[in-house]
């Protein structure tokens, strides 16, 4: 049997957590698609540069998101669940605080493969685990999303 891992492509899995503010219904539309292990070394290859992208550019995102964001817009990060099984889902985390290296927030997209979470629940991880940085505007613009925008056109595997 292989074992799946869930990326999410237009990594836009977002659900209406009952306690945060909406996304514009001009925000991009979540195209989840699963990849088995024997996947997963190709498409980390791929996404390594957009990750680093992500990366350098997160300390300025982080400042403005640390500043206060103007109203409408709200910032969410990328990173890994990883579940007793070995199977890995990467999610959004709508980022309620950072603080001492690490990233609090809501779970806000729609977990597929990794049990023991939830949308819309509590996760906290190091800031180091951040895969990418999104910040979405009322009119379903975004910044950042550099794996993100990467992966709707990346065509190297997947079920």
């Amino acid at each position: 049997m292989r074992q799946s891992v869930c990326i999410l492509l237009a990594l836009l899995a977002f659900s209406a957590l009952a306690s945060g503010p909406q996304l514009s219904p001009n925000a991009p539309k979540d195209k989840p698609v699963i990849y088995t292990r024997d996947d997963i070394g190709s498409l980390s290859a791929a996404m390594a540069p957009h990750i680093a992208k992500a990366k350098s550019t997160y300390p300025a995102a982080k400042a403005r998101f640390l500043a206060g964001l103007p109203l409408g817009q709200i910032f969410f990060v990328t990173t890994r669940l990883h579940g007793n099984t070995g199977a890995v889902e990467q999610v959004f985390i709508q980022v309620s605080s950072i603080r001492d290296g690490q990233i609090t927030g809501r779970i806000a997209s729609q977990i597929r493969t990794v049990p023991g979470y939830e949308t819309g629940g509590l996760y906290t991880f190091r800031e180091s685990d951040l895969l990418d940085w999104l910040i979405t505007h009322e009119d379903g613009s975004e910044e950042g999303n550099y794996v993100g925008k990467f992966l709707d056109d990346y065509h190297g595997g997947g079920v």
